[in-house]
């Protein structure tokens, strides 16, 4: 296992000066940050330590940092520090999931215990989540890229291959379909798992600066280059860096980075000597590639290069079946994030979920389940804001996930009984049992499907 480690993040140098050296005479292991942006690329499913960030900063703040830490992985305790007054902040933000958090003035060995606490839990997760795996269980990667349907158990099978390795990969798929969660799942199972993740939007890159954005330069290299400036791809060094969308990186661009694709080197701005470069590559398109070559819109030399390694993410179309369960996956996130109760999604809602087309794929789909939760959208065959149990027993909540379950699995099965009882692992008449307790009448499914599940009886 890697070593535990603090991320500190304050704006205030001398404060995140001194709170580290007090932390580091405790034994822990301190990488300090003067804004929150850079922390994000050292966090993820693998990071094995604790951020500790303070809340009120320019830029990203802590709270930010705090929910876009929860999107990458909800179990990393992040400890939020406060001033004064920010206490009701500070409540705010451990019902939304913080770990804790202290209030200014503290002393470095109170701040050190909850640390301490903090990677003692996070170590617990790591461990149950390796013991899971090593068990045939529902692993990480089954949690970030759930679905029982064949292009998805081929789909983690193939990143689970690529990943250990350090090859350069290229991921296809449409807008929204995961491209960036396969890329982190790649960064996550490698070796270069606590190296940064530096992730890089070729279609909103200056086009002024884009080669000192990526390339850096050196001071006086051109007008208003006042000191020298590492750019991304030296920032990236040792860890994995993601050009997303590549098919929009301009073709005089595309040379040069084909040169650092093959030699491992870069040049600054203003400089002659070359630096070496120590990262992994990942790229993703939205576009045929192929299709961009043929138009002369992408450098042919430079799509077999990157294509040594290609994974394609399904759309949401090509995986319908996975639909009702993933909802009801994206509403459970939903209502942690947002801090409400475990909600009863609606039979009639499930099957609504099951048949639309969902264009924007795994996005749009979560921005459904995000609507539903917060009580919008009540528009006809969308998630609105139907009624919902009280939070309460045990056993109530245990029969809500029951029956969603069963209601997802008739929904994925497009009403057909026989083959939901085959997969949920029960007789047909405990099935038919269940559906009457939770008033999944036939009726819902169509004509069709009751027909048919008649002629099956």
């Amino acid at each position: 296992m890697s070593e535990q480690r603090v991320l500190l993040v304050d704006d205030e140098e001398e404060l995140r000066r001194s709170t580290a050296q007090a932390l580091e005479l405790f034994g822990l292991t301190v990488q300090t940050f003067s804004t929150a942006d850079h922390v994000l690329e050292l966090t993820g499913f693998s990071f094995d330590g604790v951020v500790v960030s303070d809340i009120r900063m320019p830029g990203t703040d802590g709270m930010t940092l705090l929910h876009r830490i929860r999107e990458l992985d909800a179990e990393i305790p992040v400890i939020l520090v406060t001033g004064h007054g920010d206490v009701q902040l500070a409540v705010k933000a451990m019902r939304e999931g913080a770990y804790d958090f202290l209030e200014k003035p503290f002393t470095p060995q109170h701040l050190a215990g909850i640390i301490r606490r903090g990677m003692d839990r996070r170590g617990l997760v790591l461990e149950n989540r390796r013991l899971r795996a090593v068990a045939g269980k529902r692993d990480d990667l089954e949690a970030r890229l759930p679905g029982r349907t064949q292009v998805m158990v081929d789909l983690r099978y193939r990143i689970r291959a690529i990943g250990a390795s350090d090859a350069d990969t290229l991921i296809i798929g449409e807008t929204g379909a995961g491209k960036e969660v396969v890329a982190r799942a790649l960064h996550d199972i490698s070796s270069r798992a606590n190296r940064p993740f530096i992730a890089i939007n070729c279609a909103a890159l200056p086009e002024n600066l884009i080669e000192s954005e990526l390339f850096g330069h050196e001071a006086g290299a051109f007008p208003g280059a006042l000191r020298p400036r590492y750019g991304k791809f030296e920032h990236g060094r040792g860890g994995t860096i993601l050009l997303d969308e590549i098919g929009s990186m301009p073709v005089d661009l595309q040379a040069k980075f084909l040169r650092v694709l093959q030699e491992r080197v870069i040049t600054r701005l203003g400089s002659n000597e070359t630096v070496p470069l120590d990262v992994r590559f990942i790229a993703t398109s939205k576009v045929d590639l192929e299709a961009e070559v043929a138009a002369g819109r992408f450098r042919a030399d430079l799509f077999y290069r990157l294509n040594v390694a290609t994974i394609h993410v399904p759309s949401l179309a090509q995986r319908r079946p996975d639909i009702p369960l993933l909802f009801l996956q994206l509403v459970r996130e939903a209502a942690a994030r947002y801090g409400r109760e475990d909600a009863d999604v609606p039979q009639e809602l499930i099957s609504s979920i099951a048949q639309r087309d969902w264009p924007g794929n795994v996005r749009e789909l979560r921005n459904a389940a995000d609507r539903f939760v917060l009580g919008l959208d009540s528009g006809p065959g969308e998630p609105g804001s139907p009624s919902r149990p009280d939070a309460g027993r045990l056993a109530d909540k245990v029969a809500a996930f029951e029956r969603n379950i069963i209601a997802g699995a008739i929904a994925a099965h497009g009403g057909a009984l026989r083959p939901v009882y085959e997969s949920l692992g029960i007789s047909r008449k405990t099935l038919y049992e269940k559906m009457q307790k939770y008033g999944l009448d036939k009726k819902l499914l169509g004509p069709e499907q009751v027909l048919q599940e008649d002629r099956d009886s």
